[in-house]
């Protein structure tokens, strides 16, 4: 399934909502898709209340109205979004644009839906006692970029600076390698914003910036370039980077690995020329890079050291699923061996086989970046640990991110997750933190999955279960997975099961608040 990175119109659909519907005809706490003009209007009513917003979610396109309504407001089925039903406000990552609103009018028994309304950005000034002057945020990823977007949401007027050691401005990296990389997704997708919104949002973006120490007695971080950068609060969303192959030949200039939008550039160049790849790891990132090399007919071999793919996350079931599926789409497969060198185009494995190559991508795993805050006396621990604000070891200093160790209220333990939403939205809640807000950080974890037109969708953590219940049958696509422990939900795996996926989400939130 190629989803949409816009939210451009389609045919309509539904009743004609400018004509009116009889308001019995909606009953409380449900929703539906109509139309005003061309333009399709979701329609929903909680209580005596009627809001109508847009009807596409402004993350990839998702419908809105085979969503989940929550009070009054709207989660997205697809990457679980969520928008105001009030205001239109994006209210969670990963959507950071908010829906337009409708006006709603009641009279003689029926709603109508008259016009777009005219909306202004939504600000809010912190009440905080102390608002820092300047704020710096290390790294350029999803966090960076969703907490120096949410600090300007909430008007704050002082300094932004973004260090960002890669060389792009902050992009969609879940589309490095789904779309963009299968062909199907064009490059003006990938940002996350256009150069222009720095320079309008006075956001000093500074890119090749590489931070080498942070000084936490005279509140500043020191760069490679020689040059400083004072601050009043600091984030640090590091994120993480690939684990390197340590094997003979891994430094070839036609093996890769796969973080960045140059990462992304450089083996889309392979396959103008190159017909054959092999693809060390079956994680999640190298299958999904299988996939895509495979929407551009390029011969795959997928060597890993696992029995099944991602039988550790998601149980044997869903891994021989998997490796079935790709296997219908040409991938091969040489799992329980490994790379042990790679010459002249060839990896040769532990096995004793031989493979022929044209590229390699290395899919091995990340570690966080978290030599920076452990040299300037951080706590860390495989993370950096932060609190439920996500404020670290050292005050006035916070984390969020692919670095980010923090207590999860669910499992009562403290979790790291490597997940873009996430990160998205620690981002969020750190800019909150950050202007002194005191916003504590509970969201459920969340990640989807790509894998030729399988989506896979994945809500809170499990690190280990005793019982797996299977809901629906996995070779039909149609299913949802319960991971327990000790009689306990603690995750939800679906294909295709979007609404219940959104609905095990909520459930995790509710038995989290308890």
């Amino acid at each position: 399934m190629v989803e949409p990175m816009s939210t451009s119109q389609s045919t309509p659909v539904g009743p004609d909502l400018a004509a009116g519907i009889p308001a019995d005809h909606l009953r409380d706490g449900s929703m539906l898709a109509g139309h005003v003009g061309d333009q399709t209007v979701l329609l929903a009513r909680q209580g005596a209340e009627f809001f109508a917003i847009d009807a596409t979610c402004t993350h990839y396109g998702g419908p809105l109205a085979e969503g989940l309504m929550v009070g009054d407001t709207v989660r997205c089925p697809w990457h679980h979004a969520c928008f105001s039903l009030r205001t239109g406000e994006a209210l969670r990552a990963p959507a950071l644009n908010s829906v337009a609103c409708w006006s709603v009018e009641q009279r003689e028994g029926k709603v109508f839906v008259a016009e777009k309304k005219t909306t202004q950005p939504i600000r809010r000034r912190t009440g905080a006692p102390s608002v820092p002057q300047k704020i710096v945020i290390v790294g350029g990823g999803a966090a960076g970029f969703a907490a120096a977007k949410k600090l300007r949401d909430e008007d704050y007027q002082g300094s932004i600076v973004m260090l960002s050691s890669d060389a792009a401005a902050p992009v969609d990296r879940p589309n490095l390698s789904k779309d963009y990389l299968a062909g199907t997704a064009p490059e003006e997708w990938v940002p996350l914003r256009p150069d222009t919104f720095y320079a309008e949002n006075e956001i000093k973006l500074r890119l090749k910036a590489n931070v080498t120490a942070i000084d936490v007695r005279s509140s500043e971080v020191a760069l490679a370039d020689g040059t400083t950068e004072p601050y009043d609060r600091l984030l640090l969303a590091t994120g993480a980077e690939p684990v390197q192959l340590s094997i003979p030949g891994a430094d070839q200039p036609y093996v890769h690995t796969l973080r960045s939008l140059d990462d992304c550039r450089a083996i889309i160049a392979e396959t103008k020329s190159g017909r054959r790849a092999v693809v060390l790891g079956a994680s999640f990132i190298g299958l999904e890079v299988a996939a895509s090399l495979r929407a551009r007919h390029i011969e795959v071999h997928v060597v890993a050291p696992e029995a099944r793919p991602m039988q550790r996350i998601l149980g044997p079931q869903i891994g021989d699923f998997i490796r079935s599926l790709h296997e219908e789409n040409g991938v091969v497969f040489h799992l329980e061996d490994a790379a042990v060198a790679i010459e002249e185009k060839r990896v040769k494995l532990k096995s004793g086989a031989e493979i022929d190559a044209d590229f390699v991508v290395a899919g091995i795993g990340v570690r966080p970046r978290t030599a920076l805050a452990q040299n300037a006396g951080l706590a860390t621990d495989n993370g950096v640990l932060v609190n439920e604000y996500l404020e670290t070891s050292v005050p006035g200093i916070f984390a969020a991110g692919d670095i980010a160790r923090w207590p999860d209220r669910h499992t009562g333990s403290n979790i790291r997750v490597e997940h873009w939403v996430v990160a998205e939205r620690q981002g969020q809640t750190a800019a909150l933190n950050v202007l002194g807000q005191r916003a504590k950080f509970g969201a459920v974890p969340f990640f989807w999955s790509q894998h030729y037109d399988v989506p896979i969708n994945y809500v809170g953590h499990a690190e280990r279960w005793d019982e797996l219940i299977i809901d629906g049958e996995i070779s039909k696509r149609n299913c949802l997975l319960r991971y327990k422990y000790e009689g306990r939900v603690l995750a939800v795996a679906s294909i295709y099961r979007d609404l219940e996926n959104l609905k095990a989400e909520h459930e995790l939130e509710v038995r989290t608040a308890v």
